[in-house]
């Protein structure tokens, strides 16, 4: 996927423990380090909206795209397109 997640280096920057983070910003600490580590699908505004504020960031200091870290089943994968028939 070409989205890169930073939150590691802005929590480091910021010596911030992800224990502090999550409790403040009310995660577990498990969904945290799932979030750091890039293994989800998806993030809640709210909880960027949480995690800049504490942080005192902006989501493209977390959140970067990099097209070029597509995988290659990412751009070689066909796409289903579904035809309607009335």
């Amino acid at each position: 996927m070409p989205i890169i997640v930073r939150l590691d280096v802005i929590m480091a920057r910021r010596k911030v423990r992800s224990k502090v983070l999550a409790r403040a910003i009310g995660i577990s600490e498990t969904n945290l380090s799932l979030l750091k580590s890039g293994k989800v699908r998806g993030v809640r505004f709210a909880t960027l909206d949480s995690i800049c504020r504490y942080l005192d960031c902006t989501p493209d200091d977390i959140l970067e795209y990099a097209p070029d870290a597509a995988t290659e089943e990412d751009v070689t994968k066909p796409r289903t397109v579904g035809v309607w028939r009335g």
